[in-house]
């Protein structure tokens, strides 16, 4: 469970407050797509995904943006649960979406150079230390199915006892 100081809260809502869901849900696909194209496989239903010009003008994709963004609302206001609150959704992405938790990763980067662009000086190095954390502890959460299956729970322990 990751700690939170009083400082680090206002700073998370603080960024959260200027976020823009729907533009900044719009470029959120578009950016992962184009900056990790080996994403596209989980896409399949979207329609076109395979040029930029497609990408960046996908209404399917500016959707899903806008949904993921609406998820992180909820870490936002959940900051001392956060496997409790993604618990479900983490479950769906490890069963049925079957999505790499490493694309969690390489999303959560996305939505920071994203609010970067929208904040420009405003996400100063603590702002942006911040967020990391805040987005980072969000992957692990949307990761917990992955590390729970037996077989990742042997790796861990095995890894851990060559250190």
């Amino acid at each position: 469970m990751v700690k939170w100081t009083e400082e680090e809260r206002c700073i998370i809502r603080g960024v959260w407050e200027k976020v823009d869901i729907d533009e900044v849900g719009a470029q959120l696909w578009a950016r992962a797509l184009i900056v990790y194209p080996w994403i596209e496989r989980y896409f399949g239903t979207f329609g076109d995904t395979f040029t930029t010009t497609a990408i960046l003008n996908n209404p399917k994709l500016a959707a899903l943006g806008k949904i993921v963004l609406a998820a992180l609302d909820t870490a936002v206001k959940n900051m001392d649960n956060f496997k409790g609150a993604y618990a479900s959704l983490s479950r769906v992405h490890y069963e049925k979406i079957k999505v790499d938790p490493e694309h969690f990763r390489l999303l959560a980067e996305c939505i920071t150079i994203a609010i970067a662009c929208k904040l420009k000086a405003e996400l100063s190095p603590q702002v942006q230390s911040t967020w990391q954390k805040f987005l980072s502890a969000v992957v692990d959460s949307m990761s917990m199915s992955w590390s729970s299956e037996p077989l990742c729970q042997f790796c861990l322990q095995l890894i851990s006892s060559k250190l």
